[in-house]
């Protein structure tokens, strides 16, 4: 129960931070381009890998819950695809590697667009 609490808790201010950094990038740079979301996947990118280095010198199971799996999960998943990426290819598992994000990238707008498709009828 407690590492539930430690990710929602996690992911809850991930995803409030996430909100808040959006509308001050539209606020201030209100470009066609979607530069908030642009740069909440480039920090989140940035912070996972920091924490994962981290916490393979550090154990402390809590922390990693609370801040990789809470915090940049709410933040942002593009961080943990990422960090799956490049955890493969660290394992030598390059062709997995290449076809999960060849795969995710290719899928992932299909199936959004399939989702606009079916609702719009």
């Amino acid at each position: 129960m407690k590492n539930i609490v430690l990710i929602g808790l996690g992911g809850a201010i991930g995803s409030v931070i996430r909100f808040v950094l959006g509308l001050f990038v539209k606020k201030y740079w209100g470009l066609s381009f979607p530069l908030g979301t642009f740069i909440v996947n480039l920090i989140g990118c940035f912070l996972i890998g920091m924490l994962i280095a981290y916490f393979q010198k550090n154990n402390n199971d809590s922390m990693k819950l609370l801040l990789i799996t809470g915090f940049c999960g709410g933040f942002t998943t593009f961080s943990s695809f990422t960090a799956e990426s490049i955890e493969l290819m660290q394992n030598n598992q390059i062709s997995v590697s290449l076809l999960y994000i060849g795969a995710s990238i290719c899928i992932g707008l299909l199936a959004t667009w399939a989702g606009i498709f079916i609702m719009k009828g």
